[in-house]
């Protein structure tokens, strides 16, 4: 149970109606990290408005992004933020085989070398909290400037949903 209530979606203010046109136009409910977040409407309405282009207008590939994700799900613990995110990685190209052994990619045959790469940022970033330099010069012979900037973005801000989810115990993501 999450450490602060839930807002249930008919008790979201007008304020609210873009975010919860959102999900209801995807068939689904409004996601607990969504309800915890309403606590704070200005706040998720801000979260929206990164999260969202973060997911969907990056030119950075989906699955390379979905695949640092999840490694920033393993990395911090965050099992909702692992839960939520696996069917879209599996979407976009990552299988099965990739996140059993996501833990262990660095011995891992199955992983090609731009993931690799990415995931060598991903670890970096996420445990050391900086990219040495030769991990990003290697990406930078591949990525635009852009796609880098994207890449850090996405997993600087999923680091912080773990920490979200985490922090006030939010079980759903």
């Amino acid at each position: 149970m999450a450490r602060v209530p839930l807002v249930e979606s008919e008790a979201l203010g007008p304020e609210l109606e873009p975010v919860s046109e959102y999900f209801r136009a995807r068939g689904r409910e409004l996601p607990e990290l969504y309800r915890v977040l309403a606590n704070a409407p200005r706040l998720l309405l801000a979260w929206t408005d990164f999260a969202w282009p973060l997911r969907n207008e990056a030119a950075l590939p989906r699955g390379l992004r979905e695949l640092a994700i999840m490694r920033v799900a393993q990395l911090t613990g965050a099992d909702a933020e692992w839960g939520s995110h696996a069917p879209m990685a599996l979407h976009y190209g990552i299988d099965q085989d990739q996140l059993d052994e996501l833990e262990r990619w660095p011995a891992s045959e199955r992983f090609d070398a731009s993931q690799r790469e990415v995931l060598a940022f991903t670890d970096e970033l996420t445990s050391g909290l900086a990219v040495d330099d030769e991990t990003f010069s290697v990406l930078a012979q591949r990525w635009s400037p852009g796609e880098l900037v994207e890449l850090t973005l996405t997993v600087a801000f999923y680091s912080c949903v773990s920490r979200v989810l985490l922090a006030l115990e939010i079980e759903g993501g």
